[in-house]
């Protein structure tokens, strides 16, 4: 799908893959450069994103956007790309609940827009092609072909929106919750002072087990911050369908004690991990 000028919003880590990913059908990719860190900029002039110097102009540049940002911030992006009159095709593949996906894309359609529902489920691995973008809406074809020959594998699941979000919400409910839970067990191991025997327990179960647990947990440290978010939106999710939502909210406040170690360099200790769940107050 060649011919097309698309935007990224915002190219953090997992949306410069996906802008890397887009570059591969041939077309330019485009970030809006006000207000964004030093960071962000670097990253962008590494990966070669045209810049534009407002929300403003990209929308005026761009005929597709690519919306990859914080969950708690997907709608209020989404309101500001509408108020720039963007008649284009958007693609949301943030991590939202489908009641928040099926809002956005009123709100998309009532502003001219053309809308598409997306999840990514998997990191930012180039060379493996693990990661996958699930889609739903009518004009999901047209994002999946953006992606064609790109390391980034992309599967419509339906015509409506909000299904792409429920699967996002459902997978990330079990992948990113078991990860709260072993860490709320983890630390609660250690303030009773059975951690070593709890250990010695789960490898008698599974050898491995235990030294996956650790690492598992110190390792999702670094986006912990940006988990609360969408733990938030799995709980509401899981109120809409019927069920109670609580596990996520627990689940939200494990990752808000993480949030702390964003951008920590080495990986925290597993005991610094466990002090911050179970001393929230305290900093090191």
């Amino acid at each position: 799908m060649a011919n097309q000028q698309i935007g990224i919003l915002h190219p953090g880590a997992m949306g410069t893959f996906i802008a890397r990913c887009a570059q591969t059908s041939g077309n330019p990719v485009y970030w809006a450069s006000d207000s964004r860190s030093p960071q962000t900029r670097a990253r962008a002039e590494k990966h070669n994103l045209r810049e534009t110097k407002s929300l403003a102009e990209l929308v005026a540049t761009c005929s597709i956007i690519l919306s990859v940002c914080p969950p708690d911030a997907a709608e209020e992006v989404a309101n500001q790309v509408c108020a720039h009159a963007f008649k284009g095709l958007y693609l949301d593949a943030n991590a939202i609940a489908p009641q928040r996906a099926i809002r956005i894309g009123a709100m998309m359609t009532q502003c001219g827009a053309r809308f598409v529902d997306g999840g990514i489920i998997g990191g930012t691995n180039w060379d493996a092609r693990v990661t996958w973008l699930v889609l739903s809406g009518q004009n999901a074809d047209e994002i999946a072909a953006l992606f064609a020959d790109s390391p980034l594998q992309t599967r419509v699941i339906g015509d409506a929106i909000g299904k792409a979000s429920a699967l996002k919400m459902c997978y990330a409910a079990y992948t990113k919750g078991t990860t709260a839970l072993l860490s709320a067990i983890l630390a609660t191991a250690q303030s009773l002072g059975v951690r070593a025997e709890l250990e010695t327990q789960w490898s008698n179960d599974d050898a491995n087990f235990a030294n996956a647990t650790r690492e598992r947990v110190r390792r999702s440290t670094a986006k912990a911050w940006r988990f609360v978010g969408e733990m938030n939106e799995i709980a509401g999710t899981f109120r809409d369908a019927g069920l109670p939502g609580e596990f996520h909210d627990a689940a939200a406040e494990i990752y808000k004690r993480m949030a702390r170690f964003k951008d920590a360099a080495p990986i925290p200790s597993l005991d610094d991990v466990l002090d911050a769940l179970t001393k929230p107050g305290s900093e090191k």
